[in-house]
């Protein structure tokens, strides 16, 4: 069992296509009517269809109270980290302190270069995005920030403004060397969807972040855990990823927050969005809160 004790927080992730823009404004102002904590998306500049996510967040959070944003995750390697750390701290001003910021090293070296970026791999990649997180923690908490390496010459940025409240750097990973950052210099680790990185290989990812923290004298339980919950609510015979009734919903996210240490759940349905939105919302969330509430004050 790994249940790091950690409040419980809900998000839904939005289509970024630009096609559907409409339809993700109105879901974006359902998913803060039914009290969800943050709203994600996802980030594949390269997609031709798909509308620029900072730029998306930023329209959404103007129209938008209360519900946080996040990116779900940043490609690093098209976004410098001193321009992304600027562009989450001036966001997070704009919106009272409503930005985590979700970063990736980038998964498709293809994708980056046909945009001009350099397409690293391997261990220059793993270093890289440690050096980036470094440098964009530097950043958002203000002052002068320095790194002259291979993979960055950042001279003397004199960072700003200060967010109202701190910008939490969540790092998607999945591979041993990423999640070893994610331990020493993360405040979170995102996991890809559950088909990607199913249940029953989460434990050992878990204990290599944790290994990692305490190595660099971290408590694991200071690192955040966030699932990205592909699946539908309410039909067992259909669909990818975690399906079945509401019942089986609550006991398969109770499971995995108390027996899998994931606090933060970001579903992604699929068809039938505002419905599996209102179930997940008002039936789902709620119950699970509970049973993890009284599970922990079991124990």
């Amino acid at each position: 069992m790994t249940d790091y004790g950690r409040p419980l927080s809900f998000g839904l992730s939005l289509d970024p296509a630009a096609g559907a823009l409409d339809r993700t404004r109105h879901i974006a102002r359902l998913a803060k009517e039914h009290g969800l904590d943050h709203l994600a998306v996802q980030d594949h500049p390269y997609q031709a269809g798909h509308l620029d996510s900072w730029t998306l967040i930023s329209h959404l959070a103007a129209t938008t109270e209360r519900i946080s944003f996040l990116t779900d995750v940043a490609d690093l390697q098209l976004r410098p980290p001193t321009m992304l750390a600027k562009a989450a701290a001036a966001l997070s001003v704009l919106t009272g302190g409503r930005i985590n910021l979700g970063v990736g090293g980038g998964a498709f070296a293809e994708a980056i270069a046909s945009m001009g970026g350099l397409p690293r791999r391997g261990e220059q990649m793993v270093e890289f995005t440690e050096e980036s997180l470094g440098i964009m923690r530097q950043a958002l908490a203000g002052g002068t920030v320095r790194l002259e390496t291979p993979h960055h010459a950042v001279t003397g940025y004199r960072a700003g403004p200060l967010p109202p409240k701190p910008v939490e750097i969540w790092l998607g990973a999945q591979k041993r060397k990423m999640l070893t950052v994610t331990g020493r210099s993360a405040d979170g680790w995102i996991s890809p969807l559950n088909i990607y990185v199913p249940p029953a290989e989460v434990p050992a990812r878990q204990k290599i972040i944790d290994e990692a923290a305490v190595a660099a004298g971290r408590a694991p339980e200071s690192v955040r855990r966030i699932y990205n919950v592909m699946g539908e609510i309410g039909r067992s015979d259909a669909g990818r990823g975690l399906v079945g009734d509401v019942r089986h919903w609550v006991d398969t996210l109770t499971e995995w927050a108390v027996e899998l240490g994931f606090d933060t759940f970001v579903f992604w349905p699929g068809a039938e969005i505002e419905a599996q939105l209102s179930l997940f919302a008002s039936e789902v969330v709620p119950a699970v809160r509970e049973r993890v509430t009284a599970e922990r004050n079991g124990r």
